[in-house]
């Protein structure tokens, strides 16, 4: 029983009502979708009866199945992204390149086209790709302090991202305390032929994270926006680091690839990378200089450090310094 009273047109009165659960179909662009809803009826006469929340709500699950049928974003996850990232709804339909009120429409409850769901979308499950668009976006916005407030938001996300126990985060973390001066265009590198030279040893690896094929080499998106403000400057490190947490084979690939490869400058690093076929075979045809995310196939990281291996007959990690040495003559 519902305490609160609705008028009942055949008993032409306000009356109680008893809402139950039932099964329920409605259209949306000529296509019939089932859905579970409320249906209301007279405690006095059983009647059915209207009661306008009751009405909103089974409208709000009919949209429900229509955006999970058509992979469109739910409701609940468009308002998540405004508190998500510290943003006005118009100041982020700016952003986004959008009309000012384009946002503000899919918020109260409008179906975003697919288009624009798909953005949506990957801007609720990729902090790094949201802080892309702020920084290439910027000028959009009215006034810096959204800039700023959006800025900070999203940076703390990046960096609840990153475990601190996850494996690529304790890599970077030795090589921060092990190189003085890196960059993080060198880092980028490093942890990729981390990733290669680990394989070609030891047939698995180390990283779940993919890497991209960017226009300056090999390159993992989130660690790129976590170190992004460094720009050309070296990262920044004086914690202390305990390696004795790694094996004696994860170390013994860190410290050759440290003393053979982050010798070099990040730009050197990067035409090394320019003439190694997991680069070019993952651009493909595109030009040196277009943007792309392309992802690197690990199976093309695996079987080129794998032929390098045999081609430098290495033995032991110590080895690389040979294919690094040839790679330098050959840039």
């Amino acid at each position: 029983m519902n305490t609160r009273k609705v008028f009942c047109e055949m008993c032409r009165d306000d009356v109680d009502y008893v809402a139950a659960v039932v099964p329920m179909a409605g259209t949306i662009k000529e296509k019939e979708y089932s859905y579970t809803g409320k249906e209301a009826h007279c405690a006095r006469c059983g009647s059915p009866i209207y009661v306008p929340e009751l009405s909103d709500s089974n409208l709000r699950a009919l949209y429900d199945v229509y955006r999970q049928a058509n992979n469109i974003i739910a409701l609940e996850k468009i308002r998540e992204l405004p508190e998500r990232y510290d943003i006005g709804k118009r100041p982020l339909s700016l952003l986004l390149g959008w009309g000012e009120q384009t946002f503000s429409r899919y918020y109260d409850g409008d179906v975003p086209t697919k288009q624009y769901s798909d953005i949506l979308v990957r801007i609720y499950n990729e902090p790094a790709f949201y802080a892309e668009l702020l920084e290439s976006n910027r000028k959009n916005l009215k006034s810096t302090l959204a800039y700023e407030k959006s800025r900070r938001a999203v940076g703390s996300l990046l960096s609840d991202n990153m475990s601190s126990d996850s494996k690529i985060n304790i890599v970077i973390q030795y090589l921060l305390s092990q190189c003085e001066d890196i960059t993080p265009l060198a880092l980028q590198k490093a942890l990729y032929y981390i990733q290669g030279f680990y394989f070609a040893f030891y047939q698995t690896f180390l990283f779940t994270e993919d890497c991209q094929a960017w226009v300056h080499g090999p390159v993992y998106r989130d660690i790129y926006s976590r170190y992004r403000d460094y720009r050309f400057d070296p990262i920044g490190n004086t914690d202390p680091f305990d390696a004795s947490i790694f094996s004696s084979g994860e170390k013994a690939i860190y410290d050759s690839v440290i003393h053979n490869l982050c010798c070099y400058s990040g730009k050197v690093l990067e035409c090394f990378t320019h003439n190694e076929a997991p680069w070019l075979t993952a651009r493909g045809d595109l030009p040196i200089t277009v943007p792309s995310d392309r992802i690197i196939d690990k199976a093309l990281i695996s079987d080129y450090f794998c032929t390098v291996k045999a081609k430098y007959n290495m033995i032991s990690p110590s080895d690389i310094k040979e294919y690094a040495q040839d790679m330098f003559l050959r840039k």
